[in-house]
């Protein structure tokens, strides 16, 4: 996984999706490396760079049978990075379209992106 090419004050997760990564930086410097699982075949988990929109602590999908979506940040239309108890499948694509992680992670992730706030807060996308 590549550093980012600037550093910066606040929240940068970047999430790999070939390696099935996500890296977290805090103000420039590398905090955390951890497994995610993004879109499996027939689904897709957007590419690019986003900022966060709307933070929800229990959230529950409204699309998939009211699954759980603990710590959910979203930043695409119905996209988010959230957690997940499929713990198993993580470090490789399983979901549709969201990027999940494991609900320990995800609460890490989340409590920065409150203490840095949405508008410091980066979520950079790549292959």
């Amino acid at each position: 996984m590549s550093l980012p090419s600037v550093a910066f004050a606040g929240v940068l997760a970047q999430i790999d999706l070939s390696s099935q990564r996500m890296q977290v930086y805090v103000n420039g410097k590398p905090k955390y490396t951890w497994k995610v699982s993004t879109a499996r075949s027939g689904y897709r988990t957007p590419i690019g760079t986003y900022k966060p929109y709307n933070l929800v602590r229990f959230h529950r999908s409204t699309i998939y049978n009211g699954s759980p979506m603990p710590h959910s940040i979203f930043f695409k239309g119905g996209y988010a990075i959230h957690g997940s108890y499929e713990t198993k499948h993580l470090g490789r694509p399983a979901s549709h379209g969201c990027v999940r992680l494991h609900p320990s992670n995800a609460a890490r992730l989340y409590a920065l992106v409150q203490k840095y706030g949405k508008g410091n807060t980066t979520i950079r996308i790549i292959r």
